[in-house]
């Protein structure tokens, strides 16, 4: 087992992490990433090697995205086939929480682990409003409900390790990425509950409230963007060809296959990203059934109800979306067996070499 722990200025609480961990389970491995903390950080980490851990340096702060995709492909060439658990280096994950998601992934394979927090006693307000406005936003765009989307105390079993590296997200964005992508490149996510720990206010925090927020919710936008274009496509074309045809039954038709190709390209692209085998009968399967679902409800509401083209078509599109949506994400995008979409057995290729980046 490997515990990695992306460190950027850290202080004394990184050592304690290391000889803790390292009392606990002598066997266990410690691999530190310094996301170019700079020379005044240079003793906390020659005291952590002495502690037990190996340290591998960025030359610049590129984020912690980067520094964990960079522990990943490390720890695939230093110790292949173990799993890995992601800590914080700031003290805010116990080293007994820690180890309890390590014998989670060992007991659960082929799952992402999260250490799941209570959030209750004294947590700080922006924490507590930030994971709850997260969770919902999550939960809206996915289905999935998490009680903890923004934990750093996650552990993955050693199969998941090269997929890890092919994420897209350099910072506090990529964490994110992971648990939306998860699900459409073959991977379960499961909870367990740890403690709730905030030193100081949170104050070791390198978080920005502003600039971090926004990247942590643009993978979750591109979801509700990709949904958004789709129905102006479909709302644009529905009104436009019955101004021209006068017909109900081809207006519905004609504006669903067009945004149905729109949604489906955008979705496999920018949001699910790759599917398995067969993705396109499947979607071409779902468009059909909820074709025929809407073309029959339009009827009902507007030419049997004599409702409003706008309310009907706004009531139908309600009654399908949660149902699209779930299909899109179950069994349209899923990978197929043999697929290969879950990763090489260990994580032995190295990500690409970013060019450098400010340190902030």
């Amino acid at each position: 087992m490997i515990v990695l722990v992306p460190a950027y200025e850290p202080d004394g609480r990184l050592v304690d992490l290391v000889r803790d961990l390292r009392a606990a389970r002598p066997d266990l491995h410690v691999l530190v990433v310094d996301d170019g903390s700079g020379p005044d950080f240079a003793a906390v980490f020659a005291r952590a090697a002495r502690a037990g851990a190996v340290v591998v340096h960025h030359d610049v702060n590129r984020g912690k995205g980067r520094a964990l995709k960079t522990g990943f492909a490390r720890a695939g060439v230093l110790w292949p086939g173990e799993d890995v658990v992601c800590a914080d280096s700031d003290g805010q994950h116990r080293p007994e929480d820690v180890l309890t998601v390590a014998d989670t992934v060992a007991r659960s394979r082929r799952a992402m682990v999260l250490g799941a927090r209570r959030f209750t006693g004294a947590v700080p307000a922006r924490s507590r409003l930030g994971n709850g406005a997260t969770r919902r936003l999550f939960m809206l765009a996915t289905g999935i409900d998490l009680s903890d989307t923004q934990t750093g105390l996650r552990a993955y079993p050693s199969e998941m390790l090269g997929w890890l590296c092919e994420v897209e997200g350099e910072r506090f964005e990529y964490e994110l990425e992971l648990l939306l992508r998860a699900h459409g490149a073959g991977h379960s996510v499961v909870e367990v509950p740890v403690a709730t720990v905030y030193l100081q206010g949170n104050a070791s925090s390198h978080f920005r409230p502003v600039r971090d927020s926004l990247r942590v919710y643009a993978p979750m936008a591109r979801f509700a963007a990709s949904s958004l274009l789709a129905t102006a496509v479909d709302y644009a074309l529905l009104f436009l060809v019955h101004v021209l045809t006068g017909n109900l039954v081809l207006s519905v038709v004609s504006a669903r296959l067009a945004s149905a190709t729109v949604n489906y390209r955008t979705n496999r692209r920018f949001v699910f990203g790759p599917a398995g085998r067969g993705a396109a009968l499947r979607y071409a399967a779902l468009v059909a059934a909820v074709l025929a679902a809407n073309a029959a409800s339009m009827q009902l509401l507007v030419a049997g109800l004599g409702m409003p083209l706008l309310v009907g078509k706004i009531l139908t599109e309600g009654l399908l979306l949660a149902v699209s949506y779930t299909v899109q994400r179950r069994v349209v995008f899923a990978p197929s067996a043999g697929s290969g979409l879950r990763g090489p057995t260990t994580a032995a290729t190295t990500p690409p070499a970013p060019r450098p980046r400010e340190r902030v």
